[in-house]
């Protein structure tokens, strides 16, 4: 898919998990905000329908809202509709170190301003699900990307431990970046649902141990207090519940780039109220 324009820098905006309605109409209504649209936009949405899941009537209505590209985690599996239209979700991905007979694709390249960015999809191993390695995986896949073409590579990669996203991203840049031409331009890591604020640009990669997530403010990474107040005190199994409140936080990362490196990346942490028409919102920055 080809999203044409004439600069060679590209600004790309990448939206940390989108948790429920709430996180959706929050991305939406930023996005009719912005006076100078960004050239190419991901949103990971494996937590965007009720918290858990992707429905394909949220993903069709997320793509009316202009992301250009759909990353995921081990969640996306949650709505079994999933497997009804992800081979058909031509800019959506699901983890790429799942079993090699999953259905849809870890892997994609975009034409962006006559860049060919190559998004690369990517779950941990610690504390996480039983998986194939990710530093195989992904390290076979770019070299298939650039066989392609890609001259650029974006990874979100979906992670509990900072360790594994800190080590993992340490790797691809010395492997694939040098002074002269870095192939990495963003590694951004998701899951916690937590920003952090380790935001820089290493040998040529815009770098973040986690996004955060798009979704309540007053919540707890998204669910509602109570019920998270009653599994995490007694240790009992209890039903998680979204919580539900007009005010909406934004998290996300803001990356600049050209055709050898990444130059510049910005977090993004705002509150919406989605009460209020597109017209009237008012975008907080909440630091």
């Amino acid at each position: 898919m080809e999203i044409m324009s004439c600069n060679s820098e590209i600004k790309m905006v990448f939206f940390g998990d989108i948790t429920g309605r709430a996180g959706r109409m929050a991305v939406k209504n930023y996005i009719a905000s912005l006076t100078e649209k960004p050239d190419f936009v991901i949103a990971n949405i494996e937590n965007a329908s009720h918290g858990f899941g992707l429905t394909k009537k949220n993903y069709e209505e997320l793509n009316s809202y202009g992301i250009n590209c759909f990353t995921s985690g081990n969640h996306i599996w949650d709505k079994k509709d999933i497997f009804d239209y992800i081979d058909n979700a031509d800019n959506l991905l699901r983890p790429l170190n799942y079993p090699k007979d999953t259905k849809g694709r870890g892997g994609r390249i975009f034409e962006v301003k006559g860049q060919k960015i190559a998004v690369i999809n990517a779950l941990g191993r610690v504390f996480m699900p039983p998986i194939d390695s990710p530093w195989q995986t992904v390290t076979e896949e770019i070299k298939e990307l650039i066989c392609l073409g890609a001259d650029s590579v974006i990874i979100d990669f979906h992670a509990e431990a900072t360790a594994e996203k800190i080590c993992f991203s340490k790797y691809l840049a010395k492997e694939f970046n040098n002074a002269e031409k870095s192939l990495i331009k963003a590694f951004i890591g998701t899951h916690t649902h937590v920003q952090t604020a380790d935001e820089k640009i290493y040998n040529g990669m815009a770098y973040i141990t986690d996004a955060g997530f798009c979704g309540t403010e007053d919540s707890v990474i998204g669910m509602e207090f109570l019920t998270s107040y009653k599994r995490l005190s007694s240790s009992i199994p209890e039903r998680y519940e979204i919580a539900q409140d007009n005010l909406a936080q934004i998290n996300g990362v803001e990356v600049l780039f050209d055709s050898n490196h990444a130059t510049q990346i910005k977090r993004i942490n705002m509150i919406v109220d989605n009460s209020k028409k597109e017209s009237e919102v008012d975008i907080e920055d909440d630091g």
